[in-house]
């Protein structure tokens, strides 16, 4: 039996990993043994993928960017050397264990899965030259690897004038949204007329943004009794503790069942909590407020507009943003952290249906076409 073990570095990155997975046991015609080592947090969400290996959440949620020696620091009291030391000895030992190594993310991922000393596919995630080229080292490290796919057809072709074999197959991260699901509703089974889907992220600063994300929509609520919020709950994240704190920010709340698990209500404005596909969302979604990475940009890639809360102050969260604005461009609104100014701006927004259709076509180019996790899985079946 050919066996793969995938190397991933981030929870977007978990989940392409097992699209990939699954394209993998779709096209392979036998049993083929798929696992994951999960760098960052615990590997949830990894099915089909079979999860291995040392594993622990840590406080920076693996964003550690920009030199943020508070971020490392807290990682380094949370035992991330220890981590780092056993994941290292768990590679080494794999080395006559696997038939291909997948490293999805960023060139961390890649350094690390070169230590089984196995054929290696990298799949890029983080860099683009819309927003910064791979370096030196990390171009030294892309030529090491069997295959190297990379997000964008830009990118490709920058790393192979500078001799890397990189391809753009297309972006996994389009892929990981069903483009034919059924829109999202809630517990009647009646949308409102307009749906704000919400995305706080996955990671453990989701439940603060999450509530500053619902106060802008029941600001934006009051000006448009018409506007409802499809909230987004990661399956990183726990929906009670979502829950509670809405209830604390002044929302009253009812439970209907699994896929909603809790609405709430305040004034006239409505907010489902949602913990089906993310794909369901989308599609019941005129745009989408979120401080989310890696799902602003699949709603990008569905042609769904993008509004973003501009940091409330400088520091890893500003830089997150506008790294985030340079690689989603024009669809991409980046609005006010005070919640009546961001309604403000996203009404105004929702009027517009010329900017609206802008923001969607813009999406659309920039994150690219479908079909990427296919084709890399072709690619690894090869090389198993």
């Amino acid at each position: 039996m050919r066996r793969v073990l995938f190397v991933a570095n981030g929870h977007g990155e978990t989940a392409i990993a097992a699209r990939i997975g699954r394209e993998i046991a779709t096209l392979a015609g036998e049993p083929v043994a798929l696992d994951l080592l999960a760098l960052v947090g615990t590997g949830a969400g990894a099915e089909p993928l079979n999860v291995v290996g040392p594993r622990r959440a840590m406080p920076s949620g693996g964003l550690v960017a920009m030199g943020n020696v508070g971020a490392i620091l807290r990682d380094l009291r949370a035992g991330f050397a220890g981590l780092l030391a056993t994941q290292i000895a768990f590679l080494l030992r794999a080395r006559s264990r696997y038939d291909v190594v997948v490293a999805v993310g960023d060139v961390y991922a890649l350094a690390l899965a070169l230590l089984t000393r196995t054929r290696t596919v990298f799949v890029g995630t983080a860099k683009s030259v819309y927003v910064a080229p791979y370096g030196p080292f990390e171009r030294t490290l892309l030529r090491r690897a069997a295959r190297a796919f990379v997000r964008d057809a830009p990118t490709a072709e920058r790393l192979i004038a500078a001799n890397v074999d990189a391809r753009a197959a297309g972006n996994t991260i389009v892929d990981l949204v069903d483009a034919e699901e059924e829109p999202a509703r809630g517990a009647d089974g009646q949308p409102p007329r307009r749906w704000i889907g919400i995305l706080p992220g996955s990671r453990e600063e989701a439940y603060h943004d999450g509530v500053r994300l619902a106060r802008t929509v029941r600001e934006l609520g009051a000006q448009d009794p018409g506007i409802g919020a499809l909230f987004s709950i990661a399956p990183t994240l726990d929906a009670a503790r979502f829950a509670q704190a809405l209830r604390d920010d002044g929302w009253s709340l009812e439970a209907p069942g699994p896929e909603a698990p809790f609405e709430a209500q305040s004034g006239p404005t409505r907010l489902v909590a949602w913990s089906g596909s993310l794909g369901a969302l989308l599609a019941a979604s005129v745009a989408v407020l979120g401080q989310a990475g890696t799902a602003n940009e699949q709603a990008a890639g569905c042609g769904v507009p993008v509004i973003a809360l501009a940091a409330p102050r400088s520091g890893r969260d500003e830089w997150y943003r506008m790294r985030q604005r340079r690689l989603l461009g024009d669809a991409l609104l980046l609005a006010s952290p005070e919640p009546a100014l961001a309604a403000a701006e996203i009404a105004e927004l929702l009027g517009d249906d010329v900017r609206l259709q802008d923001m969607r076509a813009a999406g659309r180019a920039r994150m690219g076409g479908r079909g990427a996790t296919a084709a890399i899985a072709r690619e690894i079946l090869e090389l198993a």
